[in-house]
């Protein structure tokens, strides 16, 4: 009975869904103080995914689903606000909010600071605004929340997410903004392929920084220049995602449990409409002259026309319901149209019904405590998210704690430990390639081709049964010619991954005065991943079986010291330094069969039928020490002066030549603290100036790589850049 309930219950869910219908909703933002139109405000909708940005004019359009009720404004500065959907344009008026200026933010190095002293650009967002859509991922959560941050991410599950601040700063490099998680740097590397990354095929695997817990977050700050990030280094060139996590603030004990559905659908209005006048073939006569293979089909002497199985486009013959041609199927014996003709139609069924209803769920549960010693958090979430492509799902499961405790009145001790499993099935292939049908639908494919036929056709008895067929006149040539069948391409030449990882950091902070405190910090992030990918024996391609085993394992080592002390009822003077050691270390291995596989379906390197290649090995070990200081001189919390200084040395570099350094300055002044009475309307207002210089060493290997340079061999000798 728990078994129909639930089915029933799926069911009514996917019936609504597919009932519900987008809608368009347009209005204008302006200010409540000048009346004047504001940019760049974020609109979201409420409950489901989806937002924007307004424009220059302070104007927004954005599609949301029948079944949302609310839109959400917020922007900076101003009060956040909320609008039921109506039928006609929405017009919001935003109140500014002074006190949102006086909020305690997160920035390098875990320093706390007033957000109206900041000189340089960063930007808050609460947790609670990046689980309330339930995305599975932390970083595509951000999407429309901050200004200045590019988020673009494929509608593959598990897929990568492209995060950017305010730009690219290199044409070849990586561009990506690093992501600290409580102090752990948090590698958010893209291990796809060459060939995927560059669209000639391959699977999309994903970003690292996708094992983050969204229900786990407190808050986000993102620092956004250059003067913000410096003190990380070269790492924190392109900008950081600051992540803080939660812990309990009151005594007591607390349970908090979420839970969330998604269920969606292709968007066919943006899917390919296909022309239904013309069937199989090019715009040539054949054997008939009038676009028709002539075959003796049944063995009695006859030849009869034969749709062109071995092209792929519809250029063809005209459809004509009055003709009777033997297709794909009439070559399949276990079709129940075997050898028989049917009319020459265009399908009833096209590639849009070859898409299935995707259904995501997350849920999770913390517990968590706190009282005058310390404080405790255990956390569990599950996210299973199924795609809309057959066969394919990603299953997330993380488990995270977190403690501290006050040994002395001087001395806390903290740990923070999370662990994830990720394990992806059937991801989208991507790109210029068979393993892509997204890709071959809208470029290679036949008209006349019934989707849930095909689907039928592999089901019967899991064989790949192609509309494809190279020749249908020769029993040998009854195989694919350029196109598996779409279900035997999902359900055989599928992909798997796992990925185990562990990431967190234990420290001891001892407050030597009430100004000055000493914190020593070790952080980790480690991770194990494996990728198989297949093709069967029995499609286009011969059989294949590749592995890649990876792992990476980084360690910090931090002390720093912080100072944070009122000089006088005017002046405030905040000033740390310290040393960071950074150990990382990436190896893996990748192999493949050579020329088929001996035994069809057991996937195996030693099932190769010819000589296996070596394997590809990759070992990287690297090691960046780094000396680091910082001063910020506050006058009556409007004027803000400050420095930051950093000297990395990195073993990529020859020794010599292995040491760079990063400089900043800025400063602010918050000028609306002076024309409080004279501009009343005015919440906030403040001029920001600084500079930056960053640096960068090498890839790994640069310096080891011997190269052929006119004719002769040399050794390259990289030096480090700015």
């Amino acid at each position: 009975m728990k078994k129909l309930l639930q089915s029933l219950f799926i069911l009514v869910l996917f019936a609504y869904s597919a009932m519900a219908q987008e809608r368009t909703i347009t209005g204008t933002v302006t200010s409540g103080d000048d009346k004047q139109a504001i940019p760049g405000v974020s609109v979201k909708i409420i409950g489901a995914q989806g937002a924007t940005v307004t424009g220059a004019d302070g104007k927004f359009s954005i599609k949301v689903p029948s079944t949302a009720k609310e839109l959400e404004f917020s922007y900076i500065g101003y009060a956040r606000q909320t609008k039921p959907i109506t039928a006609g344009a929405i017009n919001v008026v935003l109140m500014p909010d002074a006190k949102s200026l006086d909020e305690v933010v997160v920035t390098a190095l875990g320093q706390t600071r007033k957000k109206n002293t900041l000189s340089y650009a960063a930007q808050q967002v609460k947790g609670e605004e990046l689980s309330q859509t339930r995305s599975a991922n932390a970083a595509s959560a951000l999407s429309g929340k901050v200004s200045g941050l590019q988020i673009i991410q494929g509608n593959a599950i598990g897929g990568s997410t492209n995060v950017v601040i305010r730009g690219s700063k290199s044409l070849t490099g990586n561009n990506q903004a690093l992501f600290v998680v409580d102090g752990v740097p948090v590698d958010n590397s893209n291990n796809n392929s060459s060939d995927q990354k560059t669209g000639r095929g391959g699977y999309d695997y994903g970003n690292a920084a996708a094992d983050i817990n969204p229900d786990d977050i407190e808050s986000v700050n993102v620092l956004k220049g250059a003067a913000a990030s410096a003190l990380y280094g070269s790492r924190g060139a392109n900008g950081v995602i600051m992540i803080t996590t939660k812990s309990r603030k009151a005594n007591g004990m607390g349970i908090t449990i979420n839970s969330g559905l998604t269920i969606g659908h292709i968007d066919r209005s943006t899917f390919p409409k296909y022309q239904k006048e013309y069937g199989a073939g090019y715009s040539d006569g054949y054997d008939s002259g009038d676009g028709f293979y002539l075959i003796d089909v049944l063995g009695n002497g006859i030849k009869e026309k034969v749709a062109p199985t071995g092209e792929d486009a519809s250029y063809g013959a005209k459809f004509d319901p009055n003709l009777l041609v033997y297709q794909w199927d009439a070559f399949d014996p276990s079709s129940p149209t075997y050898h028989q003709k049917t009319p020459w139609v265009a399908a009833k069924n096209d590639p849009s019904t070859f898409y299935e209803t995707s259904i995501s769920n997350s849920n999770s549960i913390t517990l968590d405590g706190a009282s005058d010693k310390g404080t405790f958090k255990l956390g569990y979430s599950r996210n299973d998210e199924r795609g809309t492509l057959p066969n394919s799902k990603v299953l997330k499961n993380i488990i995270n704690f977190g403690g501290s405790y006050k040994i002395t009145e001087r001395l806390t001790a903290s740990a923070l430990a999370n662990f994830s499993k990720v394990d992806g099935l059937g991801r989208y292939g991507s790109g210029y390639s068979g393993l892509n049908v997204n890709q071959n639908f809208r470029q290679w494919y036949q008209t006349n081709v019934d989707i849930q036929e095909q689907k039928e056709a592999y089901f019967r008895n899991e064989r790949n049964i192609s509309w494809n067929w190279k020749y249908p006149s020769d029993q040998m040539a009854l195989v694919p010619r350029f196109t598996d069948n779409y279900y035997w391409t999902r359900y055989q030449n599928y992909e798997n991954d796992t990925r185990s990882r562990i990431f967190g950091n234990a420290s001891l902070n001892y407050k030597v005065t009430d100004y000055l405190n000493i914190l020593g910090r070790v952080t980790l992030d480690s991770y194990n991943e494996l990728q198989e990918e297949r093709i069967a024996s029995g499609s286009k391609d011969p059989g294949m079986y590749s592995r890649t085993d990876r792992t990476f394992h980084e360690t910090n080592f931090d002390l720093i010291a912080n100072f944070d002390k009122n000089l006088n009822d005017n002046f405030n003077l905040k000033a740390l330094a310290g040393v960071n050691i950074r150990q990382s270390l990436l190896n893996d291995t990748y192999s493949t069969t050579n020329g088929g596989l001996i035994v069809p379906g057991w996937y195996s390197i030693a099932n190769s039928v010819g000589t296996v290649d070596a394997p590809v090995e990759n070992y990287e070990p690297r090691e960046v020490d780094g000396i680091f200081g910082g001063a910020t001189l506050g006058y009556k919390e409007f004027l803000t002066l400050e420095g930051t200084f950093r000297r990395d040395k990195s073993s990529t570099l020859p020794v010599g030549n292995n040491a760079y350094n990063y400089y900043s300055i800025a400063g602010s002044w918050l000028f609306s603290k002076h024309l409080e009475k004279e501009l009343g309307w005015l919440s906030s207002g403040k001029i920001r100036v600084n500079y930056a210089t960053v640096g960068n060493d090498a890839p790994w290997g640069s310096i080891k790589n011997v190269t052929l340079l006119k004719g002769r061999l040399a050794q390259l000798n990289f030096l480090p850049f700015r």
